[in-house]
């Protein structure tokens, strides 16, 4: 039987306060990791600990800029100093901006650029080494359906996620060698508070157009939730997945291979 356990582990999950990568550092303690993980106000940090105390998970936070390379270059001497080696990286902070693209600054446009994709980068870079000292290491790139896709308002999010998808496989083609595993989570429409607002009933108690769209545009005829994403970030941080590089996977209910129904 492949082993999906963690135990032994020191896994960062960067911007798991809440949301999808809180759900993934839970399911990586329940699987035996040491968690540890960043935002960047310490008001965010200390929600995200007792979050995490209620949980029963004795996590570590720290506040950092994750677009900051010294900060981060400092965050992860710290952590290999007061937890350990970082076997498993999580590049989960992100955020989105949705204006359409002739209306967007090319200062918002970089600003989506820097969280989503440099910021990748930068704590990537970071943690190698390490890990090729080590001898292993996993890195998991939360990516995007609109890695693939495309859509009005998010022009610079899927430029982003695009990017990430292909830095995923470079830094699997680069480091593999090292037995290094980087491989993407591709999560399509999850219920968190950043999706919220597409959510919301209407005045009349209907849906909101947008989520009537993606229900009836996925074949799970839901929207996901962070819990979904559980158990493939573990699989991709664990044993199991060793043999698994530069892929990524999409949890999306079947929507990135469903066309949508004839109409009738």
């Amino acid at each position: 039987m492949v082993n999906f356990s963690l135990e032994g582990k020191v896994a960062l999950v960067t911007g798991a306060s809440y949301g999808i990568g809180f759900a993934i550092a839970t399911a990586f303690a329940k699987a035996g990791a040491t968690i540890v993980f960043n935002d960047i106000k310490q008001e965010l940090v200390d929600k995200g600990l007792a979050a995490y105390k209620e949980e029963g998970i004795n996590a570590h936070g720290y506040v950092c800029d994750v677009t900051n390379e010294e900060a981060v270059n400092a965050l992860v001497a710290q952590v290999e100093k007061e937890v350990g080696v970082i076997d498993i990286l999580v590049n989960n902070a992100g955020i989105i901006k949705r204006i359409p693209m002739c209306e967007m600054s090319a200062d918002q446009f970089r600003q989506v650029i820097d969280v989503d994709l440099n910021a990748p980068f930068i704590v990537s870079k970071a943690v190698i080494p390490s890990m090729i000292k080590k001898g292993h290491g996993k890195i998991i790139n939360i990516c995007s359906m609109m890695s693939e896709l495309g859509r009005e308002t998010v022009s610079a999010y899927a430029a982003a996620k695009g990017g990430l998808k292909m830095l995923t496989r470079n830094i699997a083609s680069e480091y593999g060698e090292f037995n290094i595993q980087c491989n993407g989570i591709g999560p399509g429409y999850i219920a968190t508070p950043q999706t919220a607002p597409l959510r919301e009933r209407q005045a009349d108690g209907s849906r909101h157009p947008f989520d009537a769209f993606i229900v009836a545009k996925t074949p799970a005829a839901r929207w996901g939730t962070p819990e979904d994403l559980m158990g493939p970030a573990v699989f991709l941080a664990s044993d199991a997945s060793n043999f698994v590089n530069g892929h990524v996977l999409y949890v999306d209910g079947g929507i990135l291979a469903y066309i949508g129904k004839q109409p009738k």
